[in-house]
């Protein structure tokens, strides 16, 4: 079996230097054989992925943002573990679109993140319970901010 790094690897994803905090809160916490990863943005090296769907985004490039948010969330996880093996389960997700009131497609948005949950861990593993919810604005008018919980050994 291989592990999620060299899932990663095979899909050509280098993890980005995790994203510091933009307010008063932490990056992540640890209590007990969980961890509670704070909200990632639709943000990479090159800048942040604006913009709101069902005005000015397609649902394929919400889906990426959302794919970007599942990186950030992964980056995170490594940094407060290290080994991204050591992640028993994903067990949920928090998915935050940015759209407007005629834009329904929410979850298919979120998939973006739960799909590379999936391809990372792999089915056992990165399958997850989840919300997605539309919201009228988010931080740094974002596309996608989403937050996890996994289960670390």
């Amino acid at each position: 079996m291989s592990t999620p790094e060299a899932r990663l690897e095979a899909l050509g994803i280098v993890l980005p230097t995790p994203m510091k905090p933009v307010a008063t809160y932490v990056p992540f916490v640890i209590t007990g054989n969980m961890l509670f990863v704070s909200g990632q943005v639709s943000a990479t090296a090159e800048g942040r992925i604006l913009g709101r769907l069902g005005e000015n985004m397609e649902l394929s490039a919400g889906q990426q943002a959302a794919r970007v948010c599942g990186i950030n969330l992964i980056s995170q996880a490594k940094a407060a573990v290290g080994e991204l093996s050591r992640i028993k389960r994903v067990v949920k997700l928090g998915g935050f679109v940015n759209s407007a009131p005629s834009f329904i497609d929410i979850p298919q948005v979120v998939n973006g993140c739960s799909d590379l949950m999936v391809e990372v861990f792999g089915p056992e593993v990165g399958a997850h319970a989840r919300s997605a919810v539309a919201c009228p604005t988010l931080p740094l008018g974002v596309a996608v901010e989403v937050d996890a919980i996994f289960e670390i050994a």
